[in-house]
């Protein structure tokens, strides 16, 4: 018996998603949990896993297409069973093929042209041209009229290779002098842009740019920035580095030290919900990776719970899926705050935009030389820039500047570590 294929709600706060790969084709047999769909949300690409067993009939949903969740994307069946596109239709409303999706059937179905019709002939179209979204965008580039366009597709939609066929058989309206140069430029990769080039915005990038609208619009901050000597932390860091079976970077240092503060001033962990302050059941840190999409901030779960060490092999496992974009939802949501480290590239201190849902986020500094007076003496000190973005809907000024002091003094003094 045929049954549909619907988007579920991977997330907690997902409301769409884009279809950003179709792992099936028509015919193929799949079984219940087998990957049919990559799914591009608001926070990650996942896997969408088939929820029961059959045979594909129909893949509604197109590639690079967003829908709400609930919308059905592919039709299951038994392995001969005939399906007419009328179901389709019914599960979509009517609306499945008049919005162009991709609905390719397994095997002709006699009854299809009595349902629907006869194929309209050239020049004589029947009601509304049916055509995928992509026929349509190469029809309008090629200036081919859809309206004399014959469909080969199911029930007579128009493909692409129709439109390259009558494309071919007639010559295409000249495009305008400018027009050719347009999509290489939109399509620009980002590290390759030049002067004067278009670069085309990724879902990555418009989600983050949504995300710190929203922030700076609803988020009221204040600011704090202190300056922590790592002198001694550094020669920790060397020590652990030189014994131990795993790499500690500062930002594991940094991290840990995040952790144990907001275990001391859990405040520091809270949403506003109407007239409370909702504190984290768990302390999860984010840290800020770059990716080659945008920027993404994955967990390092349960901080407070672990030595050094173990939110080194946390933190380069984040690290190694993040940039194989392989991280999943459960290593994106319930972070109460996050770490962003541009020390590498020299910078000495910045101000980092707090992530909706979370209290804080710290921006971290290069470590630098620099010369500190001590009882008439000149010491030369590795000092380290921090600076806190609080949101005042939660913390006040002297809670988060009691936080903020406790890292800074942690992370002054090694002992203070369980590595």
């Amino acid at each position: 018996m045929a049954q549909e294929v619907r988007l579920p709600q991977m997330g907690q706060t997902m409301e769409e998603g884009t279809v950003v790969n179709c792992l099936v084709k028509v015919g193929d047999e799949v079984k219940k949990g087998d990957v049919i769909f990559e799914i591009e949300t608001d926070k990650a690409t996942l896997e969408m896993e088939s929820p029961t067993n059959g045979f594909v009939k129909f893949i509604v949903a197109e590639i690079n297409q967003t829908l709400p969740v609930g919308s059905t994307m592919m039709i299951l069946g038994d392995r001969d069973e005939q399906v007419p596109m009328s179901y389709v239709e019914g599960l979509t409303g009517g609306k499945g093929l008049a919005a162009g999706a991709v609905v390719t059937p397994a095997a002709p179905i006699p009854t299809m042209s009595a349902s629907l019709g006869a194929t309209p002939e050239p020049g004589k179209p029947m009601g509304k041209i049916m055509a995928s979204p992509r026929a349509k965008k190469m029809a309008e580039e090629l200036g081919v009229d859809l309206a004399v366009v014959r469909g080969t597709g199911p029930a007579g939609k128009i493909t692409e290779q129709d439109v390259q066929n009558a494309a071919a058989a007639k010559p295409a309206k000249p495009a305008p002098a400018a027009q050719p140069a347009r999509p290489a430029a939109v399509t620009t990769p980002m590290a390759q842009a030049t002067l004067g080039s278009t670069v085309k915005v990724n879902r990555l990038q418009r989600i983050t740019a949504e995300r710190m609208l929203k922030s700076k619009q609803e988020i009221p901050c204040f600011y704090l920035t202190v300056k922590v000597d790592m002198t001694e932390l550094i020669g920790l860091r060397t020590r652990m580095n030189e014994s131990g079976d795993v790499k500690v970077a500062y930002n594991d240092f940094i991290i840990k030290a995040v952790g144990t503060g907001l275990e001391k001033y859990p405040i520091m962990t809270g949403q506003l919900a109407g007239d409370v302050i909702r504190l984290a059941d768990a302390i999860h840190v984010g840290l800020a990776i770059s990716v080659p999409d945008g920027l993404v901030a994955p967990l390092v779960k349960d901080v407070n719970k672990k030595t050094v060490r173990q939110v080194a092999r946390d933190s380069q496992a984040l690290i190694e899926r993040a940039k194989k974009d392989k991280l999943d939802l459960s290593d994106l949501e319930g972070g109460c705050v996050t770490v962003s480290n541009l020390g590498a590239f020299g910078i000495e201190s910045f101000i980092p935009i707090v992530v909706p849902g979370q209290c804080s986020i710290l921006g971290i500094g290069r470590i630098a030389d620099t010369c500190v007076p001590d009882n008439g003496n000149i010491l030369v000190r590795k000092l380290m820039n921090m600076t806190l973005s609080v949101d005042h809907k939660v913390a006040n000024g002297t809670y988060a500047a009691q936080f903020l002091d406790f890292v800074k003094k942690m992370l002054e003094d090694p002992k203070a570590f369980t590595i």
